[in-house]
């Protein structure tokens, strides 16, 4: 594809899908060429703002049109397996809504489908692209926070409830998807506990938990029932600590020089008896990439169809983050279990 301009289809036109219509039709080195949505009233007015040549209600058209390179998936998730599959089975790149799939088997399929058809599949963790989240990467992977210790997310709103998921899978796709890039590893163990309330056919609060080997834990609450929005992420280490707020309008992400150490300190009263150092430092906020996360994201998908960068968020990403979202679930299901995870291997290993 070298030198030439990524033609693009999307499918879906609904909330999410005007927004990447918008970033692929403003790059320089992309096309917008197709939309899709059932309701074609919707695909016509996407259409008719960016002058798109092809609108249908039909996903086929698009799926399996021979003039396109990419194809975006904004649909409900329960959706995002079949057409992903057949996209993929036409050749084309596919970038797909998150999360990826609802279940580890079907986006493990599709991995190995891309993989086979030599295109690229991408997942549409957008977090991952905020100026914040790659910032916590960089200092984590500096080693500035020292050790890691914890990762503590709340995501919660009065929201809009879902009507095909719970609100694990609707709101934790976010931020499971911002641990499993920042963090870098594989979880050991997931288990989870949810409630319904007022009537709701699916779980609208949720709280994850997911252990690493060592210390290391994982936390995700998110809620559909809470008074205010909250979207905060504290990551906790030997060195340092990082809150990222996303609600921020400004200094969406605070480094703080504090910390503990605890050394053993016997005494004739108590041989256990422990001492405790606490270090307070400085705060710092710093300047963090302004640009639309979207807009890094649509950037990263194109360079890698031009093999000039590798996608940050590719289809294992996504199966990573499916993988304990399904788990989560199942916990649930099982009343609180703590339930194993095996260490991936092969192609599936990071």
């Amino acid at each position: 594809m070298k030198g030439q301009a990524v033609r693009v289809g999307v499918v879906g036109c609904g909330y999410w899908g005007p927004n990447l219509v918008r970033n692929f039709a403003r790059h320089p080195r992309s096309q917008v060429q197709a939309v899709c949505d059932t309701r074609f009233e919707r695909a016509t007015r996407v259409g008719a703002e960016y002058r798109i040549p092809t609108i249908t209600d039909r996903a086929e058209e698009v799926l399996k049109a021979p003039d396109l390179d990419l194809v975006v998936i904004a649909t409900p998730s329960f959706t995002h397996f079949e057409l992903a599959k057949t996209a993929l089975l036409a050749g084309k790149h596919v970038l797909v809504m998150k999360p990826l799939t609802t279940r580890a088997d079907q986006a493990e399929e599709l991995c190995e489908l891309a993989e086979r058809q030599g295109v690229r599949l991408a997942v549409d963790h957008t977090f991952v692209f905020t100026g914040a989240v790659q910032r916590m990467k960089q200092l984590i992977e500096s080693g500035e926070i020292g050790e890691l210790y914890y990762f503590d997310s709340v995501r919660i709103n009065l929201g809009l409830f879902q009507t095909d998921v719970n609100v694990i899978w609707d709101l934790a796709p976010h931020d499971v998807s911002i641990m499993d890039y920042v963090i870098g590893r594989d979880p050991v163990a997931v288990s989870a506990t949810g409630a319904a309330h007022g009537g709701s056919p699916t779980e609208n609060i949720a709280y994850v938990i997911v252990r690493f080997a060592g210390s290391l834990i994982g936390h995700v609450h998110v809620n559909w029932l809470a008074p205010a929005k909250v979207r905060r992420t504290i990551v906790g280490g030997s060195k340092r600590m990082m809150i990222y707020d996303d609600v921020e309008p400004s200094e969406k992400l605070r480094i703080y020089d504090k910390g503990f150490s605890v050394a053993p300190h016997p005494s004739p009263e108590n041989e256990y008896q422990l001492l405790i150092s606490y270090r307070a430092g400085d705060m710092h906020a710093p300047q963090l990439e302004t640009r639309e996360a979207l807009a890094v994201e649509v950037e990263n998908v194109i360079k890698a169809m031009h093999d000039e960068e590798p996608l940050v968020a590719d289809g294992r990403a996504g199966w990573r983050v499916v993988r304990i979202l399904e788990a989560a679930q199942r916990s649930i299901e099982q009343g609180g279990a703590v339930l194993p995870l095996a260490t991936p291997v092969g192609p599936k290993a990071r």
